[in-house]
């Protein structure tokens, strides 16, 4: 008999319907699960009600985490599986415990030798990776970077520096109405030959992704308005 699992659930980055970025195998195994961890109930809901609308969410048990989420919680979400159920967990978008909660739950069940199943799903970080024209064999992401101006420009060009000393993709990412700050930042900050991809919206309908110098982004007069978009930003050389 098959032990009980912690499935790892990436979910849709947007509105974007959910046989375009999951596979059927990725939501057969979503919609025979009872017992969620999650970011968000209410995406969460939602989320599983698109992905399979025959799924009674009454029936479903959910449990929350983030930053605030104790060790002693932790250890009662994974209750169920010592009952012999699987725990399947599901962030905001995208791919859990990748620049999303979710990892302290992951580290507990590798410790307490439960099988931890990442399911295949969008992940934006890699998606913009693949279609920025960067380097996708030596990369690092670096979150979010300070707000601080001062700091968030040394950290920058500490960045950049590591994009011509060891040929390395840097990724950053920002809260959304922030977006335009970064953009500003980067451009004023890199040097003008440093390559800027913006990638906004990944798998969405209004899906963006657009490589340029630094130089050349620094001429267009009508930079996208990216104040609401969750978006990616990649530097190379």
């Amino acid at each position: 008999m098959k032990p009980a699992s912690l499935y790892l659930i990436p979910s849709p980055l947007g509105e974007t319907a959910v046989e375009k970025v999951l596979p059927a195998y990725t939501i057969e195994i979503l919609s025979a699960i009872r017992y969620f961890i999650v970011e968000n109930e209410r995406t969460a809901r939602r989320f599983i009600k698109k992905a399979n609308p025959s799924v009674n969410i009454d029936d479903l048990t959910f449990s929350l985490m983030n930053k605030h989420t104790s060790p002693l919680m932790v250890s009662e979400y994974l209750k169920p599986l010592e009952d012999g159920n699987d725990v399947g967990i599901i962030s905001e978008a995208g791919c859990p415990a990748i620049a999303d909660p979710g990892s302290d739950v992951i580290a507990l069940a590798q410790q307490k030798n439960i099988p931890v199943v990442p399911l295949v799903g969008p992940s934006s970080i890699l998606l913009s990776l693949m279609a920025s024209g960067f380097n996708g064999q030596n990369f690092a992401f670096n979150g979010y970077l300070p707000i601080e101006g001062t700091q968030r420009a040394k950290m920058i060009k500490r960045c950049e520096q590591r994009v011509y000393s060891e040929n390395q993709t840097q990724l950053f990412i920002e809260t959304p109405y922030r977006n335009g700050k970064l953009i500003a930042d980067l451009l004023k900050t890199c040097s003008p030959a440093t390559k800027l991809c913006i990638a906004a919206d990944v798998t969405c309908e209004d899906e963006q992704i657009i490589t340029r110098r630094i130089d050349e982004w620094r001429k267009v007069t009508n930079l996208p308005d990216l104040s609401k978009r969750p978006c990616l930003f990649l530097i190379y050389k």
